[in-house]
């Protein structure tokens, strides 16, 4: 069971003088324009409450004004809650004194912003030890550190560069090896991609997906873009006008969304770029080894009402795909399975992106096999869930289609 790293308990955030009196106002119904303009005070974030598990990536999104940038500060206490608590590793951050506080920013937490936060004046290398410098590790040791970074992120050759010698993309990569140089358990992340153009901004969120993979941190990523959002996190947050909407995984939102806002909110979403393969392939009960005979193939196809079928070794190792009428033939020819299996199978990996793989569905003749690293298959995809554009309706035929083909009588498609 994945443990919790952060729980948000019942956080509020209120800009002005007397912030705890607003409250009462705010339970009898009252908006945040009404509020501001009736005492001067700016609700930021009211009675927010969240689990954040460790090593997810965790996104708060929202339109401009819901409450996101300024409930991320709260979380390493740029900003101090009005009320509530903050539990990191089961202790309350709120509680903390200066120097906890100073102690948990060095060494637990860190922080990417929007707009880079470099200093020009350094080279990238000096940016990035930064932090480093300020807990007084020796400098060759944060070199080291820094140097490891840089590699990490993909800059390597820059080090002695200086920001504006960068393009965006490039020093948004040096703002995240700065905070990633503190090997935090935590990294926050405020926008970050928004000022990119579309292109820098799509390799930057495949960047940080790829270094999520190795790293395992928990990060909390802050958003506008629904579609980067869904892409990206394993669970959402969705706030508007202060308040917390709704929580959860990109799915468990798009199939329930929890009101009309949220539903309107995610209307325009591209599906294609947020669902991964492994949501729309089928676990294929029907293959046929290697070392087994076409009569064994044809007899496989037959029980299954499936007029093609999968040809893998002891290992479940992908070796091709071998049809009905291949294998009809080749018992006519007197050949073995091995002399009439189809090789040029297409794979994919589970973690890609719909629709990334439409390409790849427009030039096979055959199911899309999705196979891992050491090219053992997983699974399969039909290419009509690909090319049909996966709107809700095929996706569930695509959960009909997973039954018929584990053995029920509505055999109403084949395996191409």
């Amino acid at each position: 069971m994945v443990k919790s790293k952060m729980r948000i308990e019942h956080v509020s955030k209120i800009f002005g003088p007397k912030p705890k009196t607003i409250a009462p106002m705010i339970k009898e119904g009252k908006s945040k324009d009404e509020i501001l303009a009736e005492t001067g005070h700016t609700v930021g974030v009211y009675d927010a409450s969240m689990e954040i598990k460790e090593g997810e990536v965790f996104v708060i999104m929202g339109l401009s004004g819901s409450g996101k940038s300024t409930l991320i500060r709260c979380f390493n206490l740029l900003n101090k809650p009005t009320a509530g608590a903050i539990y990191v590793d089961d202790e309350n951050i709120v509680d903390y004194d200066s120097s906890q506080l100073k102690k948990f920013r060095q060494d637990k937490i860190a922080m990417v912003f929007q707009h880079f936060g470099l200093f020009n004046h350094r080279t990238i290398l000096g940016n990035v030890e930064y932090g480093l410098e300020i807990k007084d590790v020796t400098k060759e040791e944060r070199q080291k550190i820094a140097q490891e970074n840089i590699e990490l992120v993909g800059l390597k050759g820059y080090e002695d560069k200086y920001p504006d010698e960068l393009s965006g993309g490039m020093q948004q990569r040096v703002g995240l090896a700065r905070a990633l140089a503190n090997d935090p358990d935590i990294l926050l992340m405020d926008e970050p991609f928004s000022a990119l153009d579309p292109l820098i901004r799509r390799d930057m969120q495949l960047e940080l997906l790829d270094i999520q993979n190795r790293l395992q941190k928990t990060i909390v990523f802050i958003t506008h873009d629904v579609n980067e959002a869904f892409k990206i996190g394993d669970r959402v947050a969705v706030m508007k006008d202060g308040k917390v909407v709704q929580v959860g995984t990109p799915e468990e939102i798009l199939e329930a969304p929890a009101n009309d806002y949220i539903s309107e909110f995610i209307k325009d979403i591209d599906r294609s770029k947020i669902i991964q393969a492994e949501n729309v392939m089928i676990k294929p009960n029907a293959l046929v080894s290697l070392k087994d005979g076409l009569n064994v193939a044809i007899k496989e196809m037959e029980d299954n009402g499936i007029s093609s079928v999968f040809v893998v070794d002891r290992g479940r190792h992908l070796k091709g795909i071998v049809t009905i009428d291949a294998a009809i033939e080749g018992i006519k020819m007197k050949k073995t399975l091995k002399d009439v299996l189809t090789t040029d199978v297409i794979t994919v990996r589970k973690e890609e992106y719909v629709n990334d793989i439409i390409a790849k569905a427009l030039e096979s003749k055959f199911p899309l096999a999705v196979t891992n690293e050491e090219n053992k298959l997983e699974g399969f995809i039909l290419r009509v869930h690909v090319l049909s554009g996966l709107v809700a309706d095929e996706i569930e035929g695509s959960r009909e289609y997973h039954g018929y083909y584990q053995g029920s009588e509505n055999k109403t498609e084949e395996i191409e």
